[in-house]
């Protein structure tokens, strides 16, 4: 297939650009060995064969082989955008002309853009959706009804989209089947923490170019994100403030070595705020009020809410670029703000993401989770499901497989003692 003769329906910037998508897509592979076990099983099985299957997600190269596998194992899958500033434009080409996979994403597309592509998704009728925010869900919900019954379920892999799904359920909408792939073990302890470790101070440095130590840095949040900026953050020299509203993790992260306090009194000591709690207006008016001087803050939470902008911007007296995703809020009272990747997930808005390595897990579980809930359509009851143990932990031998790390296993001597309450000490 060349990009003049493309026949699938998409919505991308430039079909042209599916050479570089294609051997970017194809280095993303050589670190995602288990997807390419499940994308060879679904090849042969097709598990996923008459399903109608729509993704919301970062259009990346990572995501790219999710979309294949799924397509090998039968799916009619179609993917949009769950970020303006995610998608990866000559990814989103490739999969189109090399891989017939409908793409409805653009990078710096505005509201109404991406509001229209959820309608677009929804107009594929899917059975199965998997929604990064869950947007899509509670767009059919509130606007597509008809269509619920239609539905096998849905994945969500996001901290925020579980919070939603959470409140769906609460309310009573929530009618159907939810996996929350998110607190996959497989999942959170290594893409939340080591992947948003990582990928979030690559995307601060990339637009920045700063120096990390010996700078105060500002985690506002100590889940397993946060754990991963504060960790990161610590080993490049910074010194890390947490700020928590949970009692747990906060005196987790004090016993980790890191000091805690409320964001009024971290506001200003910090050269450097980063965001990843899920929720509104993390920092605010208040907050930056008291900022020093060319304080530099950014979000990796899903949504482009936990910064205030909309209170910075009437403080301010100009906002100008200084450098790509890099804006300076100069405030009326003579200090300025510097905000990356303009409030949104500044891993994907100024870098790439996730290493492969890490998002090898995390899709695996999103592919397991969808052959799952076709296996058990009609099965499950409405609201969250988590991840089976039993495919978390095959996730876990398949990646210790690929780095060639073998395990011990138990004696027949070992297994009798820890099945039998008879032996004693």
């Amino acid at each position: 297939m060349t990009a003049t003769s493309v026949q699938i329906k998409h919505e991308i910037k430039d079909l042209s650009l599916a050479t570089l998508g294609k051997q970017r897509i194809d280095w993303a592979g050589r670190e995602m060995p288990v997807l390419a076990q499940i994308r060879d099983r679904f090849e042969a099985e097709k598990p996923l064969a008459g399903i109608k299957l729509v993704a919301c997600c970062h259009v990346t190269t990572e995501t790219a082989h999710l979309a294949i596998a799924l397509k090998a194992g039968g799916a009619d899958a179609l993917l949009i955008a769950s970020n303006p500033l995610s998608t990866q434009d000559d990814v989103a080409a490739s999969l189109v002309v090399d891989h017939g996979i409908p793409v409805y994403a653009i990078k710096g597309e505005d509201a109404e853009t991406y509001e229209r592509h959820v309608q677009i998704a929804l107009d594929h009728h899917p059975n199965i959706i998997i929604d990064d925010g869950s947007d899509v869900v509670a767009t059919m919900v509130k606007e597509r009804q008809d269509q619920l019954s239609e539905l096998i379920g849905t994945n969500e892999e996001t901290t925020t989209g579980i919070v939603r799904l959470r409140a769906m359920f609460n309310d009573g909408v929530l009618t159907f089947p939810a996996m929350n792939v998110n607190d996959a073990d497989t999942k959170h302890f290594f893409d939340n923490r080591y992947g948003t470790g990582q990928s979030t101070l690559d995307g601060v440095i990339r637009a920045t170019n700063m120096l990390l130590a010996g700078k105060t840095l500002v985690v506002a949040g100590y889940g397993w994100c946060g754990k991963g900026v504060a960790l990161r953050g610590r080993g490049m020299g910074a010194n890390v403030i947490v700020t928590e509203i949970d009692p747990v993790r906060a005196i987790e992260a004090v016993m980790d070595g890191f000091r805690v306090m409320p964001m009024a009194q971290a506001a200003p000591l910090g050269n450097l705020f980063i965001t990843v709690t899920g929720n509104k207006h993390v920092i605010r008016r208040e907050h930056f009020e008291v900022m020093r001087d060319g304080a530099i803050v950014a979000n990796s939470g899903h949504f482009d809410i936990e910064i205030d902008l909309k209170s910075l911007k009437e403080m301010s007296s100009e906002v100008k670029a200084v450098r790509p995703s890099t804006e300076e809020y100069r405030l009326k009272s003579g200090k300025s703000v510097v905000v990356l990747g303009e409030g949104r997930l500044v891993n994907l808005a100024a870098a790439e993401g996730h290493p492969s390595a890490v998002m090898d897990m995390s899709f695996a579980n999103q592919a397991l989770a969808c052959e799952y809930l076709v296996k058990n359509k009609g099965k499950l009851e409405p609201g969250l499901h988590s991840i089976p143990e039993e495919i978390d932990r095959e996730i876990a031998r398949l990646k210790l497989v690929a780095m060639g790390i073998d395990l011990d296993s138990l004696t027949p001597e070992q297994h009798e003692y820890i099945n039998s309450w008879q032996s004693g000490t």
